[in-house]
């Protein structure tokens, strides 16, 4: 079960490609080191709390992940939860958040629950991702223009009309930093795809800010020096319990986006290396590192996406690159983090607008609205919720609203129909053989044919349809044959049948059961309550045994 990629790779190293994980694992943490700044500053953080998480959860996620070239730290998607984590609860309760958030993962694993996160429809995960890039959009509107605001509200509406009441305060120096930081990263990717184009555009713009002596505002001027290490760990701050209670609920957030963002983000690997990553154990490193990320003083981690994908770019051949990676987070830190006081947070804001850009899932929001309505409705409602209230509540409404429009389309295709009067000159042969037209009906006997899925979902059609069947029908003859699966209440539907049926001396027998509701008649006891020999494998035999009980005048009880 718990089975990590770096050990078994391990013994395939050769030299060749532990020179190109290294590569890999200095391109990645250049590429890393801006980012993981930039996220914890968007958080409410201090920006030294995303070094300390993309180096110790980037080290144990590489160490001890499933997938083989998957990077860890913090990212974009957590910014939005953490930020209102931290404003509620302090960053005391986020640390508790993590800590819980980390064993849930964990727990995830150990019940290879790893599989389950992909039946999360994809217009929810398209809605909620590009809320969230929003939402991280509209957080760096004060940074980026360097605008003179007290307090920026939390909520998405009023933010905004602070944001355009406040535009006549906005420093032009950090405005012309912060949209110079956008166009470098551009212009880098276009003409220098190679290049670290986040980390060209934070020594250029802190380069020009310190040389021109611009007035704005600072890593150092805001949060003051960054250490030079990773404080020691296991600083745990007390709560009460009543507090614990009232993280549970976004902890449980915490560990459904780290997990939802972790296995995508190796499946796009896998994609990218055409390998196969091992869903629970990349679980398990996910707790696990969320839980390092705690005790080191940071915040919440999962699998990075764009930088998985740079990862492989780079030639990465195995998770010793991700360990690489963390390490050079880790000298970086040790050797230049005097220069980084320089940074200034416009800066770190244009880098954020270009993630947000890139997160926002534009193509596939566009390619989702183009489909079925149903799946409109879902993206555009856990968009909105998203932005407007809540990522939990977002996620929550797009499931339950997928599955009830699930059950409906489900519903829509099941059908029940009698199929007695056929006629068989409206059949081929040689197109159908097994077509009902083609067979001659004792005189007595009725048969319906059910299709599509017996679940809760269709139990008015079966009814409906099965109500209207005449009162004296000495046999009746159900073809299931197209029912590839049957709930609770497709079976409690078919008891009922049959006690009706018992009620008024008719026999029932069953045509062409599938494996899975077979095994539920067998498992239920309603095989046995029937009898086995109801129960025919094609229509031939269930006319067959139609003919011989209505022959005989023997009516089934």
């Amino acid at each position: 079960m718990f089975r990590p990629k770096f050990f078994t790779l391990l013994k395939r190293s050769t030299r060749s490609s532990v020179a190109a994980d290294i590569t890999a694992g200095i391109t990645v943490g250049v590429i890393a080191l801006p980012l993981a700044m930039a996220f914890a500053i968007a958080s409410g953080l201090p920006p030294e709390r995303g070094l300390f998480t993309a180096i110790v959860a980037g080290f144990l996620i590489s160490l001890f992940g499933g997938s083989r070239v998957q990077i860890g730290g913090p990212t974009g998607a957590f910014v939005v939860i953490v930020a209102g984590i931290v404003a509620e609860f302090g960053y005391s309760g986020l640390v508790w958040c993590m800590l819980l958030a980390g064993l849930l993962l964990i727990l995830f694993g150990l019940f290879r629950l790893g599989g389950l996160i992909r039946f999360i429809p994809f217009p929810v995960t398209t809605g909620f991702t590009s809320g969230i890039a929003l939402v991280i959009f509209s957080t760096q509107i004060k940074d980026l223009f360097g605008l003179h605001i007290e307090t920026v509200p939390a909520e998405f509406i009023p933010k905004w009309t602070v944001y355009f009441q406040a535009m006549h305060t906005c420093t032009p120096a950090a405005a012309v930093l912060g949209i110079g930081t956008i166009l470098i990263i551009y212009a880098s990717r276009r003409w220098a795809p190679r290049t670290p184009a986040m980390l060209i555009a934070m020594l250029a713009t802190t380069a020009a800010a310190a040389l021109l002596h611009l007035d704005v505002e600072t890593i150092g001027s805001r949060f003051g020096e960054l250490p030079r290490m990773l404080p020691m760990p296991g600083n745990i701050p007390r709560l009460e319990l009543a507090q614990l209670k009232d993280l549970i609920a976004p902890a449980f957030t915490v560990a459904m986006l780290g997990a939802i963002e972790s296995l995508l983000s190796a499946t796009v690997a896998d994609g990218m290396i055409g390998g196969k990553h091992r869903p629970n154990t990349e679980l398990i490193a996910q707790g696990l590192a969320n839980l390092g990320s705690a005790f080191f003083g940071g915040i919440p981690a999962t699998g990075a996406i764009a930088r998985t994908a740079a990862n492989v770019k780079s030639g990465a051949q195995s998770p010793l690159a991700g360990i690489i990676h963390a390490v050079v987070l880790a000298l970086i830190l040790l050797l230049f983090a005097p220069f980084a006081k320089m940074v200034p947070l416009s800066t770190l804001a244009g880098i954020l607008v270009v993630v947000a850009w890139n997160m926002s899932e534009k193509q596939n929001f566009i390619a989702i609205l183009k489909g079925p309505r149903s799946d409109r409705l879902v993206l555009l409602l856990t968009f909105l919720l998203t932005v407007l209230i809540d990522l939990t509540v977002a996620v929550e409404v797009g499931i339950v609203l997928s599955a009830l429009l699930f059950i409906r389309r489900m519903s829509e295709i099941a059908n029940v129909s009698v199929i007695t009067d056929a006629v068989s000159g409206d059949v081929d042969a040689a197109e159908d053989p097994k077509a009902f037209a083609l067979r001659e009906v004792p005189a007595g006997v009725e048969v319906y044919e059910v299709e599509g899925p017996f679940f809760f979902g269709m139990a008015d059609t079966f009814w409906n349809v099965l109500g209207k069947r005449r009162k004296d029908t000495p046999v009746l003859v159900l073809r299931i044959r197209h029912v590839p699966a049957i709930d609770a209440t497709g079976l409690h539907n078919l008891r009922q049948l049959h006690a009706q049926c018992r009620k008024k001396k008719t026999a029932l027998v069953f045509s062409g059961v599938a494996a899975q509701p077979y095994r539920t008649f067998k498992q239920s006891g309603f095989l046995d309550e029937l009898g086995p020999e109801n129960f025919c494998s094609s229509i031939d035999a269930a006319l067959e045994r139609a003919r011989e009980l209505n022959q005989k005048g023997k009516k089934h009880v």
